[in-house]
């Protein structure tokens, strides 16, 4: 049987070499396992620690997605399970977002070059992968995501962090309508840095093997020759994409501090001529009001804390999800029964109290037990 993660290492020209982590999930759209978690945190760390390694790509089987989200079949298991038994309770839960959590925390914290090939669908647990990598790389099918409103759940894998640092409020946008964005948006949002051509693909891995790399220690410089040699294969400008098209009007509408007027805010585009905007304000009309405004407020709390801080928060916030019978609910409607009908409680943006939002922040552990997360640097 085929491992759901397989890693080669390519020989450069200069006798170093570059580690290859291919998510090898294509019929599921490469969705991520709490196993596949485990061997790529477990091969990071062996190259990391392998003098001879200098570059770490990480790219996707199959011609449809990078990886299109989490395990979400597991994880609906575990809760009908742990059903009504609290937060903590759900073991299976608790060790999927930490080892998840930590595989993306140590993305972002890498000492060496990491280029994620984000080729076509980027979402979930997929941009949690790809926005931690020092060079993230689009196609010209790519389109990214994090549409957790739809299920219940909230833009997590350091999405709170990440989507604060989008350019003005388009992080509240794209949390709270799950709105998909194609290259053009991705690269001016920042959520990828370089443009390469799906045919060009493999002509940029030549041109790796062949670039003069130096001892990993040497970071700066290594990182340079990523830079020059994705430079070289930029792919054509794009069209200006609707998220940059719709910015002054998206700054607008998410401006207000009242969540609630912003939700009412996006509603108002379900009837609007630009299908862009309408699919966005229809998800959201869709999707858990609770979520909603869970992401909102989780980027309002993110907004001055560090990146493991964000990632702690987000732990405790995504287990109480997970116990509330929201994501169940919405899992259940989208993957299971598939019904596309989720009965969300609250089913009412106006229902969705401070005290409720504030109650997913109680840390559910016994006290005085440490953070799970508490041992990320």
């Amino acid at each position: 049987m085929s491992s759901p993660v397989l890693f080669t290492e390519l020989n450069t020209n200069n006798g170093r070499k570059i580690g290859v982590a291919t998510l090898n999930q294509p019929n599921v759209l490469n969705g991520l396992s709490l196993e596949m978690c485990r061997l790529l945190s477990e091969q990071l760390t062996q190259w990391e620690e392998d003098p001879e390694v200098v570059l770490v790509i990480m790219q996707g089987a199959g011609e449809k997605a990078f990886c299109a989200g989490g395990d979400l079949h597991g994880l609906y298991q575990s809760m009908q399970t742990y059903q009504g038994q609290g937060a903590w309770a759900n073991t299976y839960s608790r060790e999927f977002f930490e080892v998840e959590y930590k595989l993306d925390y140590q993305i972002h914290t890498y000492s060496k070059p990491v280029i994620c090939w984000g080729h076509g669908i980027v979402m979930g647990g997929g941009i949690g992968l790809m926005i931690g990598a020092s060079h993230r790389v689009v196609s010209e099918s790519s389109r990214l995501a994090m549409p957790e409103v739809s299920i219940g759940l909230f833009p997590d894998v350091g999405g709170s962090w990440v989507l604060n640092h989008l350019p003005g409020r388009t992080g509240l946008f794209l949390a709270s309508t799950g709105a998909i964005v194609n290259t053009s948006d991705a690269l001016f949002a920042g959520l990828a840095n370089y443009q390469v051509e799906h045919a060009n693909w493999d002509a940029v891995l030549n041109a790796l093997l062949e670039s003069a790399w130096q001892a990993p220690q040497q970071r700066i410089v290594n990182d340079d020759l990523v830079h020059t040699v994705l430079s070289a294969h930029q792919g054509k400008p794009a069209e200006v994409g609707p998220l940059q098209q719709h910015y002054a009007l998206i700054n607008e509408i998410c401006a207000p501090a009242d969540i609630k007027t912003i939700y009412r805010n996006i509603a108002l585009l379900k009837d609007s001529d630009n299908a862009w905007l309408s699919r966005a304000a229809s998800t959201m009309l869709k999707g858990a009001p609770l979520s909603m405004a869970l992401g909102i407020t989780l980027q309002r709390y993110a907004l001055h804390l560090s990146l493991v801080d964000v990632f702690r928060m987000e732990y405790i916030v995504a287990l109480h999800c997970c116990a509330n019978g929201q994501l169940q609910e919405g899992i259940r409607a989208l993957l299971v029964d598939k019904d596309k009908n989720p009965q969300w409680v609250p089913s009412d943006i106006n229902d969705v109290s401070d005290e409720l939002l504030a109650s997913y922040f109680d840390a559910p552990w016994p006290k005085p037990d440490r953070h799970p997360l508490s041992g990320l640097a």
